[in-house]
């Protein structure tokens, strides 16, 4: 009777086993006709250079946006600061539209405008129902061709920006991620902050933004970004009615190399609760092949936070030590990108007594990263990967940021069941490699702002990265 029962129980399970399967087979499939169902993006050229860019899902709002290919990256150490001041100014007035006009032409629209500037790119764009798309394209333009850059308005903008910046200075997240840029990249473009130091703030006038604008603000650096309810061939259209006057440069973008520095910087404030750390090697550019690995082993790492719980049942090794030892409040894990280089490495917070420990699990976690990872925990990041690339393009203006930027640094957009396909295609040997190219035995930069007293010293921490087996 036993062995009938574990008969029976065998055969169940071996029946469920093939329903699981079946499900998940269906629903791997359901997956790949979403992904390929995805409306394709379109991307047209003008004669001037400029290149539009969209995806039409049909839905009834839209998000439209002007991507330039420069940013702080493209400044010098007497006009930093310049890229984000003309983020400021843009919506200031035009020579056709005062800031009140602007404001309210905005508003009866029910539209949002907004901007923002990074490292190697700036952006403006503006949310709005599919109808006003034209009104849209035409504001934008306005503001990155004819902005008055008038002088009551710059003086005014000075002081919020110096206001800005010492908001900037609370927020210990963004203070280390700047010193970690500026020890990582020190003397060059990189390593300046996207701000601007005080001084430039305080005498940054109109001739250093129209200087920028000449400079910079030029077609074949410019992307017309669309999604939601976007018909191509008008945006095309539109981009030719209000963009097609934009002067072209005849040559390309220079990119200055920015060389990777190890190195570390260190503002011991003991005043402060807790310990803000980051640590990072240098990664690899957008287009480089080991840009996708090094995303699966970022995912593995993974990101923790101490209200989330979980304790031993974290899936993250990191995460679980963390929660089980207490050793911080929160850790992230982060692959920055630029052109040609980029940042891949880890933040966290935590108690001051706890640096050292904190420390050494998170240099311990690399190295079996880049020696012992098993299949296991690679099926899983990538899956994860793939969840959270989904996820993230949830909404018109998450898709559009996804155009823009993609297509400033690839040329194209990566259709998304071409992504998946690359994530697939990372084996455990995959991370291993790059494990091994970009993290083990290499020089870290390192920032950390606080009680950092317990943190071990630069050459403690460079010998961790390495293990000396038998």
């Amino acid at each position: 009777m036993a062995l009938r029962v574990l008969g029976v129980t065998q055969n169940m399970r071996s029946y469920m086993r093939g329903v699981d399967l079946i499900k998940r087979y269906k629903s791997a499939l359901t997956v790949k006709k979403t992904l390929l169902n995805i409306p394709a993006t379109q991307v047209t050229r003008l004669d001037n250079g400029l290149r539009v860019a969209s995806e039409d899902s049909g839905a009834s709002t839209a998000t439209v946006g002007l991507w330039i290919d420069a940013g702080s990256r493209s400044e010098n150490d007497k006009n930093n600061g310049v890229a984000h001041f003309l983020e400021h100014m843009a919506f200031k007035g035009t020579a056709k539209r005062s800031q009140t006009d602007l404001e309210l032409e905005v508003e009866n629209m029910g539209a949002h405008l907004n901007a923002y500037t990074s490292r190697e790119q700036t952006v403006f764009y503006a949310k709005c129902l599919s109808k006003d798309v034209p009104k849209a394209v035409e504001i934008l333009a306005d503001i990155i061709q004819n902005s008055k850059l008038g002088e009551s308005e710059i003086a005014r903008e000075r002081s919020v920006i110096l206001r800005e910046m010492q908001e900037v200075e609370s927020n210990l997240q963004e203070v280390v991620f700047d010193h970690l840029h500026a020890t990582a990249y020190q003397g060059t473009p990189l390593g300046q902050t996207i701000l601007g130091p005080t001084k430039n703030i305080q005498s940054i006038g109109k001739s250093d933004l129209t200087d920028y604008i000449q400079t910079h603000y030029k077609a074949s650096r410019i992307v017309l970004a669309g999604a939601g309810g976007v018909k191509h061939d008008e945006l095309v259209k539109l981009a030719g009615q209000n963009l097609g006057s934009l002067e072209s440069s005849v040559l390309p973008a220079e990119i200055t190399p920015c060389r990777f520095t190890g190195s570390e910087v260190r503002v011991r404030d003991d005043s402060l609760p807790l310990a803000h750390v980051a640590i990072a090697v240098e990664g690899c550019g957008w287009t480089d092949q080991d840009n996708i690995p090094l995303m699966v082993a970022n995912t593995l790492v993974g990101a923790w936070d101490r209200s989330q719980g979980g304790g031993a049942n974290n899936a993250s090794n990191l995460a679980r030590a963390s929660a089980e030892d207490n050793l911080c409040h929160s850790f992230q894990s982060f692959n920055t990108c630029y052109k040609d280089t980029g940042l891949w490495g880890i933040y966290f917070v935590c108690d001051p007594l706890q640096c050292e420990d904190m420390l050494f699990n998170v240099q311990t976690e690399w190295m079996r990263l880049c020696t012992m990872v098993t299949e296991a925990e690679v099926e899983r990041a990538k899956n994860l990967l793939k969840t959270n690339m989904l996820l993230q393009l949830d909404g018109t203006t998450p898709i559009c940021e996804d155009i823009g930027r993609q297509i400033l640094c690839y040329n194209r957009r990566i259709p998304l069941h071409e992504l998946e396909q690359r994530i697939d295609a990372v084996s455990v040997q995959n991370v291993r490699d790059v494990g091994m190219k970009y993290i083990y035995d290499r020089c870290p930069a390192v920032s950390a702002v606080g009680p950092v007293e317990n943190l071990p010293d630069y050459n403690r921490i460079r010998s961790s990265m390495y293990w000396l087996r038998v």
